[in-house]
């Protein structure tokens, strides 16, 4: 959520955002509604201070002795008129803050601009994209051809979007946690969480999934949700909270499951791991002060890259435009890992700096010393997902035999096993 009286004083900032993000949204719209809200709080107030005129001459009237039936009279209607025009304020209040909550946040001034995806800005690539001396197969080829990864079973328990995975790529799956936890924990200074899958509303309310994206989410019973990543409850760990400034940044990772509806991606990734209904990820979160966010930001995106580093999988750095940033993102670097099979880079991680937007909703802030409270900046991005690594792992390992040579960092994770080769017990 954006600072109200900023919006107010600056009205231009937020008309460029709009107008930036390419967003519906106008700011005549909330000048037309703040105007109203700001009517019915002055009329309430004079009438307020009209009753207290009236009430201080029915009391002297009495001292005196005198008849205030007339007036009596009128201060009853005065009441009734400031009772009406309560609700009234209150319901204008409500439309300004209903539409505040579905403004997305301002852009920060390095942000390109830009209407999509098309227009992102390519920063740097890292690594060696593999040459082939035969044609590579997509990561669901090679995962059927090695029985690890089995849509069509998971089709029948689920439905489509889900998956199977068994043997070694069920282990794979394991490995990736504990490597990216331990290198989150042990190298980065990042707290390892457990935090719940399931969240109320006012949780996905703190970090802006809701009431905006209610649809790209899986409700179960009113009120309760699952969460599309850790980084709803991570960040709403401090919700309604002050922190000290020398608690300033803090650092969280978890490992989850993430729930998606992928409700506005029909006919988008359809195979493989692309883009699934239910998945596993490492998500990290910070909580920065807002003289330090931005360098927390470079910071974060480097732990990211790292472990793509250590995989030693090609992979290149984008920064978003202003068209394509997520809502609650002041500004957002992608990661994209490079698949051979589509001879294209590809999404494996999104790190942003939502500065205080997340932290008004949730109400998060903290006491610098000798001032007042002020509002934390928060940070988000992936750490992996585990199942877009698999796919990036299994495309770029793959060899002409078939088999799947895998990173030496991960050999250790998974029990000496330096390539994926197939499995006589899985069928």
């Amino acid at each position: 959520m954006l600072d109200l009286k900023r919006i107010q004083k600056q009205p231009e900032v937020l008309a460029k955002a709009l107008k930036d993000r390419h967003s519906s949204l106008t700011i005549e719209e909330f000048q037309k509604m703040d105007a109203e809200r700001r009517a019915y709080i002055a009329e309430v107030e004079e009438l307020k201070s009209r009753r207290n005129q009236a009430s201080q001459e029915v009391a002297r009237m009495k001292r005196a002795g005198q008849d205030a039936t007339a007036l009596l009279a009128d201060l009853g209607e005065l009441s009734a008129r400031i009772k009406a025009l309560d609700v009234k304020t209150d319901e204008a209040r409500a439309r300004v803050e209903d539409w505040l909550m579905g403004v997305p946040n301002i852009p920060d001034a390095s942000v390109p601009l830009g209407r999509d995806e098309t227009e992102n800005v390519e920063i740097a690539r890292y690594g060696t994209i593999p040459a082939f001396d035969f044609e590579p197969l997509a990561h669901w080829e090679l995962g059927a051809r090695l029985k690890g990864l089995d849509f069509e079973r998971a089709a029948r328990l689920s439905g489509s979007r889900f998956v199977v995975s068994l043997g070694w790529a069920a282990r794979l799956d394991r490995a990736l946690v504990n490597f990216f936890l331990d290198v989150h924990t042990q190298e980065d200074g990042y707290i390892e969480v457990i935090p719940p899958a399931i969240v109320n509303k006012e949780t996905m309310t703190g970090t802006g999934q809701l009431p905006k994206f209610e649809e790209d989410l899986f409700k179960l019973r009113e009120g309760l949700y699952l969460i599309p990543t850790a980084e709803v409850p991570l960040t709403n760990l401090h919700a309604g909270e002050v922190l000290a400034e020398e608690d300033l940044p803090r650092a969280y990772t978890a490992a989850t499951p993430c729930f998606r509806s992928e409700a506005g991606s029909a006919g988008k990734d359809t195979r493989g791991l692309i883009r699934m209904h239910q998945f596993t990820k490492v998500e990290m979160v910070r909580f920065a002060h807002p003289d330090d966010s931005f360098n927390q930001l470079e910071l974060m995106t480097g732990h990211a890259r790292k472990l793509l580093e250590k995989l030693e999988l090609p992979f290149r750095q984008i920064v978003l435009c202003t068209g394509d940033m997520g809502f609650g993102s002041a500004k957002t670097y992608d990661i994209e890992v490079w698949l051979p099979n589509q001879k294209t880079y590809r999404e494996i991680s999104s790190c942003s700096n939502c500065i205080d937007f997340q932290a008004r909703r949730a109400n998060i802030r903290f006491k610098p010393k000798g001032g007042k409270s002020a509002y934390v900046h928060t940070l988000n991005g992936s750490g992996l997902p585990t199942g877009r690594t698999i796919a990036a792992i299994m495309e770029n390992g793959q060899q002409k035999d078939g088999t799947i040579v895998l990173p030496k960092v991960l050999v250790p994770y998974m029990g000496g096993m330096e390539a994926i080769e197939p499995d006589s017990r899985l069928i």
